[in-house]
C-alpha cells in the first residue's frame, strides 16, 4: 500500500471520529436544552408580531373576588390518589421529607417540594426552590401564585386538586 493511500486512510478515519464528536456534542446540547413550555415565563420571547396577550400565569395569579375558597386539597393522579386533606388555615407542604403534610414518594419530588397557604381569602401555592418545578395546568410558577378551584396542581407525578 502505498504512502499517499495510507495517509488518506489515517485522513478519513480522523474525519469520521470528529464527525462523531461533533455529532455527539449536538444531540446532547438538544436533549439537555429545555423546551418552550418548560421555561419559566419571564425567560420566554414575546412574539414581535402579534401584540402581547396576559399570559397563562398572569391570569392565575389574578384572584376574583366571586370565587369560592376552596376546603380541601385532593390528589386525583399518583400514587396517593384519592387522598383528602382538609384545609383548616395552616399550610401545606408537600414533598419527600417525613415531615411533611403530604409525603409523596417521588423521584421527580424534591424534599420540602411545595407548600399552599392561606392569603387574603385564597390559598396561594409556592414554589420551595424544587428541582423540577411546581406547575398549576401547564404553568410552572417560579412565584407565590394563587390556586383556582378545580385546577390541576402538579408535584413530580403526583396531581392535586383545590376543591370546595
Amino acid at each position: 500500500m502505498s504512502e499517499l493511500a495510507l495517509t488518506l486512510i489515517r485522513l478519513g478515519f480522523l474525519a469520521l471520529l470528529w464527525a462523531f464528536v461533533l455529532i455527539t456534542v449536538f444531540v446532547l446540547r438538544r436533549d439537555l436544552k429545555q423546551p418552550a413550555d418548560a421555561r419559566p415565563i419571564a425567560t420566554r420571547s414575546a412574539r414581535p408580531t402579534k401584540a402581547p396577550k396576559a399570559s397563562r400565569a398572569e391570569k392565575i395569579k389574578a384572584p376574583k373576588a366571586s370565587k369560592v375558597k376552596g376546603t380541601k386539597l385532593v390528589v386525583t393522579e399518583g400514587p396517593l390518589a384519592g387522598t383528602v386533606v382538609p384545609l383548616d388555615g395552616a399550610q401545606v407542604t408537600i414533598g419527600r421529607a417525613p415531615d411533611s403534610t403530604i409525603v409523596i414518594d417521588d423521584d421527580y419530588a424534591s424534599s420540602r417540594h411545595a407548600r399552599v397557604y392561606s392569603s387574603e381569602g385564597t390559598w396561594v401555592v409556592e414554589d420551595l426552590g424544587s428541582t423540577n418545578g411546581t406547575w398549576i395546568e401547564r404553568t410552572r410558577i417560579t412565584t407565590p401564585t394563587v390556586l383556582p378551584v378545580g385546577a390541576p396542581l402538579r408535584v413530580g407525578r403526583t396531581t392535586l386538586q383545590l376543591q370546595k
